[in-house]
């Protein structure tokens, strides 16, 4: 199980006090919130992709390379790359060269975007987004798996000998997560391809994620990859903690009211009641999130997203602090209800050794014996 941190790199104005982060000091804060997370012990660090005010993080592998030579362990991924926006060809060799740099210690996730005037700034049409997705991730993989590729679609020229460079560190692509809130064709992808899927459970009720979930586990079966309970799954989430439930909500509650992304809607209670997020004790916090589990099933990858709608970075690492203390209980928790026959989340490094193993000729035994004897 990885546990780690997500941002959408929004700049937010402090509805406490008013102030608001340049750009400067929320990209050079992003840094030291990676850097914060591999210190308390979490073994992820994911950023969003926007091309839009208010945020900031619009090149991606520019950031997580920089993190990279600033870190030692910690995973890097994307919480969206766009993949209906980016030129294929762009993502396999941005990616690929982060993976060197990172040392394999990377992987990222693909999504559509929730930003619709994003389409005609790089020459794409919104009503063409699924479309978009599925055949730019399929030229995509080609590129990745494939030294040489012709090919030829719909929505760019084609390609003739073409082959992206650098290649995959050890000939081992990145790993893809499929990020979906609310579409069935990311799910198929996802499946089919035997790739992660990542529902961001952050804005909706449970039951509205199980639904997806269970169809990417069920065709994830389909295409004979494994059982539904062994598909690669991560979650989102988000919480406030502190070390009195009461002190959290009333801290957290201005921040709440005045976000982009809930404010002026459900109340703080309503919206805790129907949704992941956890306002409150620590106790509370590792209780809820447990629980993900026993809806979701057991699955890879949880992460949270924590620096959002003007939240000062000082609270934001005393929120971190907060939880490296009850991370060793939720890792112990998830271990204790995970089955085994589960898989961990992927790596790089294992799945270097499961291609390598994957590799070696079966040799028959007596033939191995009378070797041996010879």
């Amino acid at each position: 199980m990885q546990f780690g941190l997500f941002t959408v790199g929004d700049v937010t104005p402090d509805p406490v006090n008013g102030t608001i982060q340049t750009e400067h000091e929320r990209i050079k804060n992003t840094v030291t919130i990676a850097k914060k997370a591999e210190e308390i012990g979490l073994d992820v660090f994911a950023t969003g992709e926007h091309h839009n005010p208010p945020f900031v993080p619009s090149s991606p592998t520019t950031t997580l390379a920089y993190i990279a030579a600033q870190t030692e362990k910690l995973i890097l991924s994307t919480s969206t790359t766009l993949i209906t926006t980016n030129d294929p060809v762009k993502i396999a060799e941005d990616y690929a060269t982060l993976q060197h740099l990172a040392d394999g210690r990377m992987d990222l996730m693909l999504g559509r975007g929730n930003t619709a005037p994003v389409y005609p700034w790089f020459g794409y049409d919104g009503s063409k987004a699924v479309e978009l997705t599925i055949e730019h991730y399929q030229l995509l993989r080609r590129l990745w798996d494939e030294e040489v590729v012709d090919w030829q679609g719909q929505f760019r020229t084609p390609l003739q000998g073409f082959t992206a460079t650098p290649r995959p560190l050890d000939d081992v692509p990145p790993f893809v997560w499929h990020g979906s809130i609310r579409t069935p064709e990311v799910a198929e992808l996802a499946a089919y391809y035997g790739d992660g899927y990542f529902a961001n459970n952050i804005f909706w009720p449970k039951e509205h994620y199980i639904r997806l979930i269970n169809f990417y586990r069920q065709r994830y079966q389909h295409y004979g990859h494994g059982e539904p309970e062994q598909a690669i799954v991560g979650l989102g989430g988000q919480f406030f903690i502190r070390k009195n439930s009461q002190d959290a909500v009333r801290e957290f509650r201005p921040y709440f009211d005045n976000a982009p992304v809930y404010g002026h809607g459900p109340s703080l209670e309503d919206f805790t009641a129907q949704t992941p997020l956890t306002v409150g004790s620590p106790q509370e916090f590792l209780e809820k999130t447990l629980a993900f589990a026993d809806y979701f099933g057991d699955y890879q990858r949880q992460l949270f997203l924590v620096d959002h709608a003007g939240l000062p970075l000082k609270i934001v690492l005393e929120q971190l602090d907060l939880l490296g203390e009850v991370l060793p209980d939720l890792r112990a928790g998830f271990d204790a209800r995970r089955p085994a026959n589960v898989p961990d989340a992927p790596t790089h490094a294992a799945r270097v050794a499961a291609r390598n193993a994957a590799a070696v000729p079966a040799v028959d035994s007596e033939e191995a014996i009378e070797e041996v004897n010879a």
